[in-house]
């Protein structure tokens, strides 16, 4: 069950990415009073625009092509229906269980600015699964935008489809007491429209990719203490002279991890400059740092955004239903590109590391870090691995943004692909997590082989490593180590 132990988040003004995070998360979510408000006040707005017979798109007419047709007032119910049953045309393996919570909550996000219609039984629904943890299956392609996501999970609020696990729809809602709901008027469309899928889809990339900046940055250290880096490129007064935010906190939290470090190089004492994989890392991480502030305020604006069509605006004496294009995601499609590629370079330069820990002409360590050359391999094939997750990066830093196409009889002939780029972001970050925890093993294990005193936040967490797997000797599958240093990363930030 949800909620224990997590604080709640109570949606009243409109949620940030962290809030819808946190509800992905497990925490449970509840509506304000004033929220509530709002969607009773919408929901009379397009009541108002049935009774008096005002021509509203997915309302009173059929979608996408089918817009110019009317359709009469006994069969808005069906209307409804039948888009959401249409519309659940998704295909492969079913979305995981954080990811289909933060799209639910996005969505339910999204009706609550009181401009889309639904009834506040709709958003009640959606809440009643989430904090049952009653997370509809939704699979996970088929979308070049939005409506194949959200239409399978509304096919659960309707008795049909399936939960995770394999439960039915009809069986999911009688084990919670919930009767399947009858939709109304507009209310199938607001299901399956807007940006709720990409947007709480980028929110969780954004949360996972908060963890691995942090953990890049204890990784690189590491790593450049077991090479033995003049840490004199990460001097305060020179990062001082650039502008990057980002570059500034970055070189701070070297300096700090470093501090007290023994393993380091004596400045002036050995190499002119570090190779800059090494030396370059606040330029790296901090770009992918400003990267990803920014792309944290384009899915905060789009939070605070109404992403519905039509919008049930005006008054009851003078209602409108009134057609836009806020649901075409372009904003966070750009900015769950950038933020793919940002982890993907991140994730790229940390596979340079891991070369030079495993390679004996630039670390001065034994081949491979296998302390037996010759009847071991060491970590020879798992900076393979990193090298070939880096390459399968390469290919999905793509922009999807770009990718375009037409659907609908020429209606929709420009597609932003904006629930696919955040998909990708997320399997970016993924494979991130797995290449930096290859870079926390093979840099623990060359800090050991040095044996010099580390830095007072290096040796944090190589101790934290070491808690979690032990020393590698060829004997056991190295599989199994990676998973389990890719699990710190994924389950908390690093202890620096």
């Amino acid at each position: 069950m949800t909620g224990s132990g997590l604080a709640p988040v109570h949606l009243d003004e409109p949620l940030t990415w962290q809030a819808v995070a946190a509800v992905a998360g497990g925490s449970r979510m509840t509506l304000s009073s004033a929220a509530t408000a709002r969607l009773e006040a919408a929901r009379a707005r397009v009541e108002a625009v049935v009774d008096r017979s005002i021509r509203a798109y997915g309302v009173n007419t059929g979608v996408g092509a089918l817009c110019d047709t009317v359709v009469d007032r006994d069969h808005l119910r069906a209307l409804s229906r039948n888009i959401v049953m249409s519309h659940a045309a998704g295909v492969g393996d079913p979305l995981g269980r954080l990811e289909t919570r933060a799209i639910m909550a996005t969505a339910i996000n999204n009706w609550a600015h009181g401009a889309s219609g639904v009834r506040p039984v709709l958003a009640e629904r959606l809440l009643a699964l989430l904090n049952a943890d009653c997370v509809p299956a939704v699979p996970a392609r088929g979308s070049v935008g939005y409506l194949t996501h959200m239409a399978h999970v509304g096919l659960v609020v309707v008795g049909h489809g399936a939960v995770l696990g394999g439960e039915s729809g009809a069986v999911a809602l009688a084990r919670l007491g919930l009767a399947p709901l009858v939709l109304d008027a507009k209310e199938g469309l607001s299901l399956v429209n807007g940006t709720p899928c990409a947007t709480g889809l980028a929110a969780l990339a954004l949360a996972r990719a908060e963890r691995l900046l942090d953990w890049a940055d204890a990784a690189a250290a590491l790593s450049f203490e077991a090479l033995g880096g003049d840490a004199t490129c990460f001097d305060a007064a020179t990062m001082a002279l650039h502008g990057s935010p980002g570059l500034r906190g970055v070189a701070g939290r070297l300096r700090d991890a470093l501090a007290g470090s023994l393993a380091v190089a004596v400045p002036g004492g050995g190499r002119t400059q570090e190779a800059l994989s090494l030396r370059a890392v606040p330029q790296v991480h901090g770009a992918a740092r400003d990267a990803f502030d920014y792309a944290g305020s384009v899915v905060n604006r789009e939070l605070a955004s109404v992403t519905d069509n039509p919008l049930m605006l005006g008054s009851l004496e003078d209602p409108s239903a009134m057609s836009t294009a806020h649901a075409v995601g372009t904003g966070v499609a750009l900015a769950a590109d950038l933020l793919g590629i940002a982890m993907a370079e991140v994730a790229a330069m940390a596979e340079r590391r891991i070369d030079r820990l495993v390679n004996p002409l630039t670390s001065g360590l034994p081949a491979f870090l296998a302390a037996e050359g010759g009847s071991r391999s060491g970590f020879m094939i798992a900076q393979y691995t990193a090298n070939s997750l880096v390459a399968e990066n390469r290919r999905l830093a793509a922009p999807a943004s770009l990718d375009g196409g037409v659907t609908s009889g020429l209606q929709e002939d420009h597609l932003s692909h904006a629930t696919p780029a955040s998909l990708k972001a997320l399997r970016i970050i993924e494979n991130g997590a797995v290449i930096l925890g290859i870079e926390l093993l093979a840099a623990t294990a060359a800090g050991e082989m040095r044996g010099l005193a580390l830095g007072r936040g290096t040796a944090r967490v190589a101790a934290h490593v070491r808690a979690a797997v032990r020393p590698y000797a060829d004997d056991r599958p190295m599989a199994d180590d990676i998973a389990a240093t890719a699990g710190l990363i994924n389950n908390a930030g690093p202890p620096v």
